[in-house]
């Protein structure tokens, strides 16, 4: 399924919930080495989306690939290919930086030789060598979600899936996440699938951008032409004249903010 040169593909992909349509007919084709942004109101298919291209989520119709691998039918194979980095936390705030990693490294069966080398690296990938022995409970909010990044990157993916990586983060802190992501996809040809509330990172970070309205596609193009599509001066523009409405970034900062606090994690 899919071009040689296309990392994830889906046709009439869809998921339903009893009577609720969370994700209808989508369609996309995401090139290898291409950061793609999926932006949305809360409720709008993205978060679904993503758990169905990971595998998490088996789905109610249509068909999805990565890297040609059929999500349902080859999802073991398909998750070797694949890093996820999802909302709530994933980092464990009682184990060491370090520590987090080898758990992951193990995990995911990167080869005895090579876990330190790759652990080292991954650490100093993120800005934290320094802090890899420290509790990541001491961690800052930023901190964790580099770690994170790290965590599943260790078996080298070909496409990594990141859902709102920013959400909750002050604006210094998203800055150096957005840095070392886009350093991962320069240097690693990472394919990266995102998606934010941030529409001025989506927009100076994503080559192409699919906006997701009810659980539909609406639109997908290059910011520029987003832009020009709407007639509009900005993104966030934009996004109002074809969906209808703002993207809803406060209330998707507080529903996250929210549940990574519970976790007691963040600082």
């Amino acid at each position: 399924m899919g071009s040689a040169t296309e990392m994830v593909c889906t046709r009439g992909l869809g998921a339903r919930f009893g009577a609720v349509v969370a994700v209808d007919d989508l369609n996309l084709s995401i090139g290898a080495g291409e950061i793609f942004g999926l932006i949305g109101r809360n409720g709008a298919g993205k978060t679904t989306t993503i758990k169905m291209l990971t595998t998490l989520l088996p789905p109610s119709a249509g068909t999805a690939s990565i890297a040609g691998l059929d999500v349902v039918k080859q999802a073991s194979s398909v998750r070797r290919l694949i890093g996820y980095v999802p909302q709530a936390l994933s980092a464990d705030g009682e184990l060491t930086g370090y520590e987090n990693l080898l758990v992951f490294a193990r995990l995911f069966d990167v080869p005895r030789a090579s876990l330190k080398a790759r652990i080292d690296a991954a650490l100093s990938f993120m800005g934290l060598a320094d802090s890899a022995h420290k509790l990541v409970r001491s961690y800052s909010g930023g901190m964790i979600r580099r770690l994170e990044i790290a965590q599943s990157t260790l078996h080298r993916p070909r496409v990594l899936f990141l859902d709102e990586p920013t959400i909750g983060l002050d604006p210094v802190a998203r800055e150096a996440v957005w840095e070392h992501i886009a350093r991962l996809n320069t240097e690693a040809g990472t394919t990266m699938v995102i998606t934010t509330h941030y529409l001025e990172e989506a927009e100076a970070l994503c080559q192409r951008i699919g906006i997701m309205h009810l659980g539909r596609l609406v639109a997908l193009d290059t910011p520029g032409q987003l832009k020009a599509q709407a007639g509009a001066d900005t993104l966030d523009e934009a996004f109002v004249r074809l969906t209808g409405g703002p993207a809803e970034r406060d209330a998707g900062y507080v529903d996250t903010s929210r549940t990574r606090r519970a976790a007691g994690r963040l600082g």
